[in-house]
Formats: C-alpha cells, structure tokens, sequence
C-alpha cells in the first residue's frame, strides 16, 4: 500500500518511450531516421557534476510500480550501502508475472557525484526484449547483452568518452543535492537499448505540487527531464509523434530531501509507469500482542 496519498492528475510522459506513427512514406521514414539519430547522438556535451549537499548512507527502502490508473506490477526494494565516500545502490523490482528489473549503481560522494559503474538486468514477458547492461563510468566501456527479435543472444560491446555528469541510476540524487538556484541544466545518460548511446536530458522545475502523508499537506518540487533534440530531427519529430516524452520526479525538500515518487518508463518503446513509496502491509488478527498490553489493568493497590 502506498504511504503518501497525491491529487489527481492528468497521466505523466516518461524519457526514452517513442511514440509509434503509422505512416510508412519515405518522408516519414526520413525523419523518423533523423529523430533517432537525434535522440541517441553519440556525442554529448557535458555538464559539471553536481556537488554532494548531503551524504548518503545505509538505508532499505520499499517501493511500488504502478500503472498511471493505479494498477499494482510490481513490489520492489532499495538498498543501500556505503563503504568510504563509495556508495552502492541496489534496485529490484519483482513483478507480478516473474519478470525482474535489477539495477546495481555504485557511484563516489567525494565533494562531487561521479558514477562508477552501473549494471542493468531487464528479463520477463514484461520486457519485449531481455537486456543486461554494463557501465564502467571511469573508463566509458559499455557492455549490452540481449535477445533479437527471433531469439538470439546476442552482445554488443563500445566505449564512449563517459562524461563527469554521466548519471545512470543516480538522477534522483542529483536531484535532491543540487541547489535549487543551480540546478544543472542538463545532465547525460547512456540509454539502456541494444548499440549503447549517450543521451541527453534537459532539467526544468515545473513547480511545487502538495500530497499528504497520514492526512497532514507536505509539497514537493517537481521536475521534469526532456530529452532534446536540436536541428532539423527537431523540426520533424513533433510532426512525427516521435518526439520523446518527459519523465516527471518529485523531491520532499526541507532539511534533508527525499525521493516521493516519479512517472517513467523502464525500456525504451515501454508505457509509462509510476514509482512510488510504500509501507508494509500486515494481516489483520483478532488481537495483537500490544492490545493484549493495553489491556491489562493496574491491580488496586493492597
């Protein structure tokens, strides 16, 4: 059960899900071409890394990935260790037909975030294509495993100049330690598809938006992440219905920020889901060992 109750809204748009087009003339086909080209450039400027404001440690956290009508896929877990200013970060998310998403990031907290590595499974009939992704963030090598449209294993292997604000698997920290009067305006990722290629997202603030947490009104800073597409693939993507949709993350601010929720998808080509926070569930029993407690009476004094 989610433990943080939000308003309605109207469903959100997530990074890397191509929108289909049905025409199929040489035009479309052109441009279509040029859009992915676009979006999956092999070249990214980089930004600086962002300053670590507040340092991670030790955690477990619960989560749930929802549909945007609410619809329960999966349970998952965050954990989290820390050995030094080395962090690493453990996501699962065990869906209800047996599919997995697995993510391991271990990134540096030395003054300044910086990825070390980040390795990606995406197995299960939720996924249409099985992947394994391996990152080396010092070194920019790239390693992806997977399975093509007739079943076969298949690898593709490549380095990239892995740029100081490479940021698979650490958004959301970036999100909740950069200032808000220098948030960076963008920030690069390698996208997780079968040839490895470096995207970039664009960082905007859309607002403070209220939820609650056991009735009393909390706000969180929303944030929406873009990818950009500039010269004449951007001209054709919006006539194309190919331009690349938002991912949209909420951050609690205060003292110390926290992850609330976020809306993306997790392959490319896949729906848009919601990740949110959760709280454990327990069986209802006639009497638990604490009522039981506070049922006993003080006996009279003799």
């Amino acid at each position: 059960m989610s433990s943080v109750a939000w308003p309605d809204r109207k469903p959100g748009k997530a990074v890397l899900t191509m929108r289909r087009f049905s025409g199929v003339d040489q035009i479309k086909r052109l441009g279509a071409a040029l859009v992915f080209s676009a979006v999956f450039w092999p070249g990214v400027l980089a930004a600086e890394p962002v300053a670590v404001r507040y340092t991670e440690g030790a955690l477990h956290g619960f989560l749930v990935l929802r549909t945007l009508d609410h619809k329960l896929l999966a349970e998952g877990d965050l954990i989290q260790t820390v050995r030094g200013d080395r962090v690493t970060a453990h996501l699962v998310f065990r869906f209800k037909d047996g599919s997995l998403l697995d993510q391991t990031t271990v990134y540096s907290q030395r003054q300044r975030f910086q990825l070390i590595s980040d390795r990606l499974v995406q197995k299960g009939p939720t996924f249409p294509q099985p992947l394994e992704m391996s990152v080396d963030g010092i070194t920019g090598q790239v390693t992806v495993r997977y399975e093509d449209e007739h079943g076969k294993h298949k690898s593709e292997a490549a380095h990239l100049d892995a740029p100081p604000d490479l940021a698979n698997g650490i958004v959301a920290k970036l999100l909740m330690n950069a200032r808000p009067d220098m948030m960076p305006k963008t920030v690069s990722l390698i996208a997780a598809t079968p040839k490895p290629r470096l995207v970039k997202l664009a960082i905007t603030t859309a607002g403070r938006e209220q939820f609650s947490i056991g009735g009393t009104a909390r706000q969180a800073t929303h944030y929406v992440l873009k990818v950009e597409i500039g010269g004449i693939a951007g001209l054709f993507a919006p006539l194309l219905g190919m331009q690349p949709p938002d991912a949209h993350v909420w951050i609690l601010g205060g003292d110390v920020p926290a992850f609330v929720r976020a809306e993306q998808s997790l392959y490319v080509g896949g729906p848009v889901w919601r990740i949110e926070l959760a709280s454990p569930v327990w069986p209802a029993k006639p009497t638990s060992p604490s009522a039981k407690a506070n049922d006993i009476k003080p006996r009279p004094p003799a």
